[in-house]
């Protein structure tokens, strides 16, 4: 028939998906920008045999990139669609088995930061003809349940092909999820394998160019004035941004509205960069990793404006940041969810369209002078005490001479352009960067900390590589992290990708480190040390040698003691067009500066250790300050 065309499963999947565009505003991209995978017995005759021929005839339908880790290709994919402001994204094929549930990690991490991936895992036979499979999952009380159905609480959309006639509706569906600013996240298609290979006469119109429109969600008129009202009635307000500014594109508008009032910001991790280190109105991090400035601007706010925020328990310090005995809250997100926490004044609409409409309804509003004069002086005593962490009077500040971690993050703040990017995801430096890294560029600064996922650094780097490739990408990441998913500088070379990777080695795990010895459990288990006699680890460090690892995956590594040795590395490492490794050993013992603020780990309520008792002494004395913000929901 001339209006239909035969191909398999995989090849109509694979042409689809080509064809699918975003656009916001008037300007239009490919939402898939390629298709990363791994191959195994499930998808190397179907998507594997597909991407061959895509490959073969039209080299620009869909670029094929060979990962490998199946989580560590979610990971990239994922820092990709970050950097893009979730317009684009890359689909990932796994085999079925193991590399498929190998993802699952990446999908909640894609859900819980709100943020698109197509994951496209293979199946077993949907006929079951040759039942049980290699790798098959066997339930005694259901026939139809494989691994893959992991999948589903952690997608936020989920669906198996079964037939080929399914094939349009699933792909139909996955793409609404994908560019809806609000349910976006990870979306599951799982292809059992023997239904890859099936042919299928498709209708040509299955393959003609879509066009998604992301949507502007425009607050209704009320709610914009309950917010400006709200906000006219406070003495103290304080915005709090959070990632959903970057995502609708609102930094101009989150500016335009600070300046006009005179309102201070503080920003969550996924909100920093919303504006500059050093705008009037920043205060920068806010939280349990938040600067002292920041916290204490928060502890007396009487009105606090969430925008695009999802208050994590860091962003509240766990519920004690904001302890104005009446305060109130106005909350802007696209998604209901988020927008009617904190029983405060809801508006469910587009960032950058709100923060316009309130700007404008706030027309001759701004904050007393006194509170300016107030929070500017508490920024600058911040700032000095941030330069104090990052330029000692002494060099080389930890023991043995060796450097802190606040001096490494410093240098590479200052010897690093401002629009290069810094990366990491888990351990004390994403608490340490929130807190002191003074972003210059709105994309300059990429942390995921959504999920804190230890592996995402190096993957993730290469996304953002990818996703921003005249920018230099500092991946910065501790040697636990590090030894859980190093892997993707294979696929830093193999596509030429330049990620200038920090290798932090501490011997173990810093963070886990020191909130161990802070809850009273004396960094047990937390060091890689030698088992001695006594059946303990508690001998002497591991020889592992992190920078010949590195060098043995292809990568050239700088190794560095001093803090000149370091600045020359980091200005070589700008200098080489290629992926590199800068490794240096740090101090774990000296922290960052402290936040004074908190974070709820529950310590042992009875424990024969005097650390612990002590530990949870203090515990209870911050538990106490926990609130429920429960106060009844604004009058319409």
């Amino acid at each position: 028939m001339a209006d239909t065309v035969r191909l398999t499963v995989a090849q109509a999947t694979v042409r689809f998906l080509a064809a699918q565009y975003s656009e916001r505003d008037g300007v239009r991209q490919k939402l898939f920008a390629g298709c990363f995978g791994i191959f195994g017995h499930g998808n190397v005759a179907g998507l594997g045999q597909a991407l061959l021929q895509a490959e073969l005839e039209e080299p620009d339908a869909l670029r094929y990139v060979l990962g490998r880790n199946e989580q560590a290709m979610v990971h990239t994919a994922v820092a990709y669609a970050r950097t893009q402001d979730r317009l684009r994204t890359w689909a990932v094929s796994s085999s079925v088995g193991p590399g498929a549930t190998n993802m699952v990690t990446g999908a909640a991490l894609a859900t819980i930061n709100r943020l698109p991936v197509l994951l496209l895992p293979a199946d077993t036979f949907a006929d079951r003809s040759a039942s049980p499979l290699l790798q098959e999952l066997e339930l005694p009380g259901a026939g139809d349940v494989t691994v893959n159905d992991c999948f589903r609480p952690v997608s936020k959309y989920f669906d198996r092909v079964w037939r080929p006639e399914q094939l349009p509706a699933a792909l139909l569906s996955a793409m609404r999820v994908l560019t809806d600013p609000v349910e976006t996240g990870a979306v599951t298609v799982c292809f059992p394998q023997d239904v890859q290979a099936q042919a299928h006469d498709w209708p040509v119109e299955f393959f003609a160019e879509r066009t998604w429109h992301v949507a502007r969600p425009v607050p209704e008129r009320s709610a914009v004035d309950r917010a400006a009202e709200a906000i006219r009635s406070a003495r103290r307000p304080l915005v709090v941004a959070g990632g959903g500014v970057h995502y609708s594109g609102a930094v101009e508008a989150l500016a335009a509205f600070c300046e006009a009032t005179g309102i201070p910001v503080g920003q969550s991790q996924a909100g920093k960069g919303t504006l500059a280190w050093d705008h009037p109105q920043c205060l920068g991090a806010i939280g349990s990793t938040g600067t002292t400035a920041a916290n204490a601007i928060a502890a007396d706010a009487d009105v606090v404006v969430g925008i695009g925020t999802r208050y994590s328990d860091f962003t509240t310090a766990s519920r004690t940041a904001f302890a104005h005995p009446d305060v109130r809250f106005v909350n802007v997100n696209v998604a209901p969810i988020d927008a009617v926490k904190h029983s405060g004044v809801s508006v469910v609409a587009d960032a950058r369209e709100t923060l316009e409409a309130l700007t404008a309804a706030l027309e001759g509003h701004a904050v007393d002078a006194s509170y300016v004069e107030r929070y500017r002086t508490l920024d600058a005593e911040w700032a000095a005490t941030v330069d104090a962490a990052y330029h000692p009077a002494s060099p080389n500040a930890g023991a043995d001479g060796l450097l802190t971690q606040s001096e490494v993050l410093g240098m590479v703040n200052d010897l690093s352009d401002p629009r290069d990017v810094v990366v990491c995801a888990a351990g004390s430096m994403p608490g340490d960067l929130h807190k002191l890294w003074q972003t210059r560029d709105p994309k300059g600064y990429h942390v995921e900390y959504g999920y804190s996922c230890m592996g995402y650094e190096v993957a993730g780097g290469l996304g953002v590589a990818l996703g921003a490739p005249d920018r230099d990408v500092f991946v910065l990441v501790g040697d636990g992290s590090y030894l859980m998913m190093a892997t993707e500088l294979v696929t830093a070379v193999q596509e030429g990708l330049k990620v200038i990777v920090v290798l932090v080695q501490n011997h173990g795990f810093a963070s886990i480190g020191a909130l161990s010895e802070s809850l009273g459990s004396q960094r047990f288990g937390t060091s890689y040390r030698y088992r001695t006699s006594s059946g303990r680890l508690d001998g002497g460090h591991l020889p592992v040698d992190l920078a010949a690892n590195a060098e043995s995956l292809g990568v050239p590594v700088r190794r560095v003691r001093s803090a000149e040795e370091f600045a020359a590395a980091i200005t070589a490492a700008k200098a080489d067009p290629h992926a590199s490794v800068v490794h240096v050993e740090t101090d774990p013992r000296v922290g960052a500066p402290d936040s004074r603020s908190w974070w709820d780990v529950p310590v042992s309520e009875t424990s024969t250790l005097a650390s612990t008792q002590s530990a949870r002494a203090t515990y209870d004395v911050n538990k106490a300050r926990q609130r429920p913000f429960l106060a009844p929901a604004e009058k319409h």
